[in-house]
């Protein structure tokens, strides 16, 4: 069955959340969430969700998971909020372990917590499957920019994270910790191995010279136009490319609260003795 997807963009953090069903009425899936936060004042608020939570209401969905394609660097997931307000289990690819027990000792977490991925209510493996009501989904493991990337592929139509931009955008970066670019290239081809019209749709969009914001294309679009992985490009030059190109990149502007929050699942750290819950800003460490 083709699933039915709508999109909600953000425009502050640039990216793209989908709720993704069969129908109103039926059961459905949030994929990649956004809580907005600002940094200035360490304040959160719920617009960009409350966007998500009025939509499934108005179309009467059942949200049955609220995925995440990876720990992000550059949004606060709003996957515990969603699952307070609409129910549904969060879900995210098994090697987020490997994730935590990189960040987990940059940021000194709490004894109490385990980097074994139990904060999530469920960890996909590669290849497995799943359904949302009717429809059927199967989970690829497409690590590179992150070592748990995974790719959510409904009947026709792939969310790919951050692996992929816009034909014209290119790729994702591949510095951050457990990143590589070798990795990539390879997720890359797997995708793009895909037949022809698979819809694609990306977690981000920075349009170039002035374009409108777009998150949606083909297997086929990306062979023939990416700029940085059409089908003659090489994994040797591509490795070359992605790594000189990712050391002139500054880091992303939300990572430190970010990482914090989803490697926990999106849950804030417990308050301290004051009722006050914090974020840490590690020095001269990233």
């Amino acid at each position: 069955m083709k699933p039915a997807i709508e999109a909600f963009h953000d425009p502050v953090t640039a990216t793209i959340s989908y709720v993704v069903h069969a129908g109103p009425g039926s059961q459905c899936a949030v994929i990649d969430s956004v809580l907005d936060y600002d940094p200035r004042s360490g304040r959160t608020s719920t617009h960009s969700a409350d966007r998500i939570i009025q939509f499934v209401r108005d179309t009467g969905l059942n949200v049955q998971w609220l995925l995440e394609t990876h720990a992000h660097a550059d949004h606060l997931s709003a996957a515990p909020y969603l699952r307070e307000h609409l129910g549904g289990a969060i879900g995210i690819g098994e090697h987020i372990r490997s994730v935590q027990k990189i960040f987990g000792p940059v940021f000194n977490f709490e004894p109490e917590f385990h980097a074994d991925g139990a904060q999530f209510d469920h960890l996909f493996v590669a290849n497995e499957t799943f359904g949302v009501g009717e429809l059927e989904a199967t989970v690829l493991h497409v690590p590179g920019h992150t070592p748990a990337d995974v790719a959510y592929k409904f009947d026709g139509a792939v969310f790919v994270g951050d692996t992929l931009f816009m034909p014209d955008v290119g790729t994702a970066r591949c510095d951050f910790p457990g990143g590589d670019a070798r990795m990539l290239y390879a997720s890359i081809r797997r995708l793009l191995s895909l037949p022809g019209d698979t819809q694609l749709y990306m977690c981000h969009d920075y349009p170039p010279n002035g374009r409108g914001v777009c998150w949606q294309t083909t297997v086929s679009d990306q062979r023939e136009r990416n700029i940085h992985m059409h089908d003659s490009v090489e994994e040797h030059a591509f490795v070359q490319m992605r790594n000189t190109r990712d050391a002139t990149l500054g880091m992303p502007t939300l990572l430190i609260p970010s990482i914090q929050l989803n490697i926990r699942a999106g849950v804030a750290p417990a308050p301290e003795a004051n009722g006050i819950r914090y974020l840490k800003t590690p020095l001269n460490v990233l």
